[in-house]
């Protein structure tokens, strides 16, 4: 599952940018000259890799006489105490290109590890996760990769991908005397063909709503898993059913049970836990 190399770069310039803009004052005092030297980056947990295509960018761009091999794969399982990355030539360039390195593994990996136990919490019913818009600016397509590779699936990338009405939407529509269906009807006629129209509901009631307005995906927001059951079964299979918020990894099998087609988390970007990795290094 590849991502775009330019967003790579893009990423990592800005990243060691930060880090870099007026040098390494610690590295350049203590090493007037060349130390060759040989790095290894090993993952400090189990987890889901995500972001070694970034770390390799990082060592590269700081220093493109460096020697940067992947032991492993973005996407691959990693055990504690697994080598992933090793890096031989000048170890000045490796301690100005070590912090962003596992900045991007750390964070990208948690994303990935995060949502392989989302999908494995739902394993056996038919339930997609979903990732969310809530993401790290300037990281969203990183992150929804980090998704991707850990089994989910990436929701919308931006505004223009999909018209999802919420409850902002209807209450503005409300101060023209519209409602649902007048917004359906107007996204149907006015927004780009073949985009899917989701409408975002809270109650049962906003369930009978969506589908007399043919809406294609009903988000049901903060509904508990008896709530989300009685909705699917007024859906009847004439809309796909979506939940999210609030949603932990016990709630997620309860909301797949209770026969949710999606479920979208924006935990999955915003709030991953970050995976340990350490950067060893020695003479060589």
């Amino acid at each position: 599952m590849p991502v775009p190399p330019v967003e790579i770069r893009r990423a990592v310039r800005l990243a060691l940018q930060e880090d870099l803009a007026v040098g390494d004052a610690t590295t350049d005092a203590l090493f007037p000259s060349a130390v060759p030297a040989v790095g290894t980056i090993i993952a400090q947990q189990d987890c889901v890799l995500a972001g070694l295509a970034a770390a390799c960018y990082a060592f590269r761009a700081v220093d493109p006489t460096l020697s940067v091999t992947a032991l492993a794969e973005d996407g691959a399982s990693a055990v504690r105490e697994s080598r992933i990355l090793e890096i031989h030539g000048d170890g000045r360039s490796m301690l100005k290109a070590e912090r962003v390195a596992l900045n991007f593994l750390q964070h990208l990996s948690g994303v990935a590890t995060l949502t392989a136990r989302f999908c494995e919490a739902v394993a056996g019913y038919r339930t997609i996760i979903l990732d969310t818009r809530k993401t790290t600016p300037g990281l969203r397509v990183l992150e929804k990769w980090a998704v991707r590779l850990g089994g989910g699936r990436n929701h919308r990338y931006s505004l223009g991908d999909g018209i999802l009405i919420k409850d902002n939407h209807l209450a503005l529509m409300k101060g023209h005397g519209a409602g649902v269906v007048e917004a359906c009807r107007a996204a149907r006629r006015q927004g780009p063909h073949g985009l899917r129209i989701i409408v975002e509901v809270e109650s049962v009631d906003g369930v009978e709503a969506a589908l007399e307005a043919k809406a294609d995906v009903i988000l049901l927001d903060n509904m508990d898993p008896a709530a989300v059951r009685r909705s699917v079964e007024l859906v009847k299979g004439r809309a796909l059913v979506e939940v999210s918020g609030g949603i932990t990894l016990d709630r997620a099998r309860e909301m797949a049970a209770a026969g949710a087609d999606f479920i979208s988390i924006g935990a999955l970007t915003h709030s991953a836990p970050a995976v340990a990795f350490s950067l060893e290094m020695q003479p060589s």
